[in-house]
């Protein structure tokens, strides 16, 4: 999948977006517009030197780029970079000395979405529920991909302060007595029952799984996508209730992140799975559990939820630490 512009004068910077199931990079304007991006599917190449190599050489005509910022789905915590859900692992420095980059970072998917965040124009974003942003205080964004990514953006005197974490390791918490029995249930074969354990696309596949055998009928064997299919289809009652329970513990998990940053200039559901559920989302019970804080449940009821629906909003964040 690749999308090409004119380029113009002047000098290109990498910028490139890198999850365990695929890999995007672009070329952008030092304004911060995209050139040129393609996407690549991690599992066909062995190393994430071979994917970026490749992307370079298809674009040999336009200009090399001496300054990059890769958002990838990892924990950054110095030069060696270990995917978390996949086998890809690499020094920045290598990476940047192979290229020939005078500049390389490498940030954490979800703090570059957090610096996507000032960038969302109306169009790049879907309203969940009311609320009013209020200027000046943290914003929050989450989203499940293959993983789940946490972050948010604190304001200071100068601009924003992006974090960087690892919420989507917490423990997940449950609401009611279905989704305790559905985490005690996982807890017997996995050590730590996470967020991501089931807010992510094999979290899915683990929630269908176990309500399935929690009611002593087999599993079909689903894929995500399809949970979410027959799900949102109502063609499964499994499904369904997977798809649905989804959607309520991500607005648990989202509550949470708005109370902990006190965020309310809004949180934000990023990543790859949510936008594609197009209008049943703001009818799930996403926001009616991100409000069920009990006495806090006024707070949350002021505070706007969006979804993002922009494409490339890793891109815009990458453009702007490379442009700050």
């Amino acid at each position: 999948m690749s999308q090409a512009a004119s380029t113009g004068a002047g000098e290109t910077r990498l910028v490139g977006d890198v999850g365990a199931t695929n890999a995007r990079f672009g070329l952008v304007s030092a304004d911060g517009a995209v050139l040129n991006w393609r996407t690549h599917v991690c599992d066909q190449y062995p190393t994430i030197d071979d994917a970026l190599a490749e992307y370079l050489a298809d674009r040999a005509s336009l200009p090399m780029p001496r300054q990059g910022a890769i958002a990838i789905a990892s924990a950054i915590t110095g030069d060696r970079i270990e995917m978390t859900n996949h086998p890809w692992s690499f020094s920045v420095s290598a990476l940047r000395s192979r290229f020939g980059f005078e500049r390389l970072e490498v940030i954490n998917d979800f703090t570059a979405q957090a610096l996507a965040l000032p960038h969302l124009g109306p169009s790049d974003r879907m309203p969940v529920g009311g609320g009013i942003p209020v200027p000046g205080t943290p914003l929050g964004v989450l989203g499940p991909g293959s993983g789940l990514g946490v972050s948010g953006l604190v304001p200071h005197a100068t601009g924003w302060l992006p974090l960087t974490g690892e919420g989507g390791h917490a423990t997940m918490p449950a609401a009611n007595d279905r989704e305790a029995a559905v985490i005690d249930h996982l807890r017997r074969r996995l050590d730590h029952v996470s967020a991501e354990r089931l807010l992510s696309g094999p979290g899915l596949v683990n929630l269908y799984n176990t309500l399935a055998e929690l009611d002593g009928i087999p599993s079909k064997g689903y894929t995500a996508p399809q949970i979410t299919e027959f799900g949102m289809r109502g063609e499964d009652p499994i499904c369904a209730e997977a798809t649905a329970m989804f959607c309520a513990m991500l607005g648990t998990v989202a509550g949470d992140l708005a109370l902990t940053l006190g965020a309310r200039g809004g949180v934000f559901i990023a990543g790859g799975i949510v936008p594609r559920f197009g209008r049943y989302f703001p009818d799930s019970p996403f926001r009616s559990r991100f409000e069920a804080k009990g006495r806090f449940a006024a707070y949350l009821a002021a505070i706007p939820t969006w979804v993002v629906t922009h494409p490339l909003a890793a891109f815009l964040g990458c453009a702007a630490l490379l442009a700050g």
